[in-house]
């Protein structure tokens, strides 16, 4: 038996004993996605609810799954704060249960290092240990090695079903304070159908990327679309926040190979995943997969040294300004920034980049417009008007770059359903925009 298992045996316990190193008032964080430790945060939860904790608070980019920090009876004990409000978490959040803090996820690692005042406890559910006595934070790296070095405990549910995902999101035996271990699928993220209008949309898209491209797609049938739609392109590279589906199908058919970017270069990188057990199957130990801290894969000045790099992101809805919404429902908190602005930046600042973002025109079967003369009020401004590349939707693909204010509100008008341009045109007359 070498020593990091001597040490691993030494620090296994039950996950009941695992919580008890939480304390009350202490600041919690895990990793984004899927990396909550369940077992162990259902056994805070329940110290919570035999009244032996109060004022705990779990942190967390993205809650893939539920957990006891949302259960509305512990609040006040347990209680989750979001940093990129998911499915999981999102009614809470409105009800006013749970809260929120407003970032661009390339900004966390440097708000934990620098900002947030204390991380007490680093908790996580990672894959089993290696020989060398290191354990893979699987599905994240976003803001693996921040929380990793401010914690002050560090907790883990090593589950046999975690990938071992290589890169810098590892986390070493000794740094350990304790741990369990568990057997447990993890979550999948299921791929809707793709409907004839995100086949268009994606098309559009897709007859903009050039062979050679580096590509960032985010979630949701568009940018599933456009993966799909790229499978005839060569020499493309992945340089993403989250890694998908569609991407595992880009890679066995060939069309991504990675050696056209000028960093990493035969590598897929990633910061974050979430999808089937293909995907999983895919990542485990594979060497041209790395997954890596989100400062380094949404940093707009990396992403720009990448020529033709292609941002595909999606949005709620967008004004004549070219200003757009991409996490609310007026003042109803539905997502979050993520990292849409990052991309958008780093597109700009790449040679030969672009940058889309893509909506479907309507709503509501077709009775709303989501391209507004202004935002719904209360709307969250995303991406400003300054930086927006493309848009599309499916009645048109239009670049607004370089382009007046006048130019920019006619070619919005034209991404709008037919039955409502001749309003929206209106509306921009009245407010002088279009001269």
């Amino acid at each position: 038996m070498n020593k990091f298992r001597e040490m691993y045996l030494a620090k296994k316990m039950t996950p009941e004993g695992v919580a008890k190193f939480v304390k009350s008032g202490d600041v919690c964080a895990a990793p984004t996605g899927l990396e909550a430790p369940t077992a162990i945060c259902e056994a805070i939860g329940k110290r919570a609810a035999n009244g032996e904790l109060t004022g705990v608070t779990h942190h967390q980019t993205l809650c893939a799954e539920s957990g006891a920090y949302l259960n509305y009876d512990l609040k006040g004990k347990y209680d989750y704060v979001s940093w990129f409000t998911g499915a999981a978490g999102r009614k809470g959040i409105q009800d006013g249960y749970y809260t929120y803090i407003p970032n661009n996820y390339s900004t966390i690692p440097g708000y934990w290092k620098n900002v947030q005042p204390r991380l007490d406890v680093f908790y996580a559910e990672v894959s089993p240990m290696d020989d060398h006595g290191y354990f893979s934070c699987g599905m994240a790296g976003a803001e693996v090695v921040a929380m990793r070095d401010k914690a002050k405990i560090i907790l883990l549910d090593v589950n046999d079903k975690m990938p071992r995902v290589l890169g810098n999101n590892q986390i070493h035996i000794s740094q350990v304070t304790a741990l369990c271990e568990s057997s447990r699928a993890l979550s999948i993220l299921p791929n809707a159908p793709l409907t004839d209008v995100d086949r268009k949309i994606g098309q559009m898209i897709a007859d903009e990327v050039i062979n050679g491209s580096t590509l960032q797609l985010g979630i949701g049938g568009i940018p599933n679309a456009v993966g799909v739609l790229l499978k005839d392109k060569t020499d493309l590279g992945i340089h993403t926040e989250m890694f998908t589906d569609s991407m595992v199908d880009l890679i066995e058919c060939g069309a991504v190979t990675n050696m056209n970017k000028p960093i990493n270069v035969g590598k897929t990188v990633a910061t974050l995943a979430w999808g089937s057990q293909k995907m999983y199957d895919f990542m485990d130990n594979n060497p041209a997969f790395e997954m890596h801290p989100v400062d380094y894969t949404n940093n707009p000045y990396i992403i720009g040294q990448h020529d033709n790099f292609v941002s595909v992101n999606a949005c709620v809805e967008i004004d004549l300004f070219g200003q757009v919404c991409a996490e609310s429902l007026g003042t109803k908190h539905y997502s979050g920034s993520g990292g849409q602005v990052d991309f958008v930046r780093g597109a700009n600042l790449s040679k030969g980049g672009k940058g889309f973002i893509a909506m479907t025109s309507t709503t509501k079967g077709g009775t709303i417009s989501k391209i507004k003369p202004t935002l719904t009020p209360g709307s969250i401004v995303t991406t400003s008007k300054n930086e927006v590349d493309f848009l599309v939707t499916e009645n048109n693909i239009v670049r607004l770059k370089g382009q007046t204010a006048s130019d920019r509100a006619k070619m919005i008008i034209s991404l709008a359903a037919p039955q409502f341009q001749e309003e929206l045109e209106f509306e921009a007359r009245k407010m002088n925009l279009i001269v």
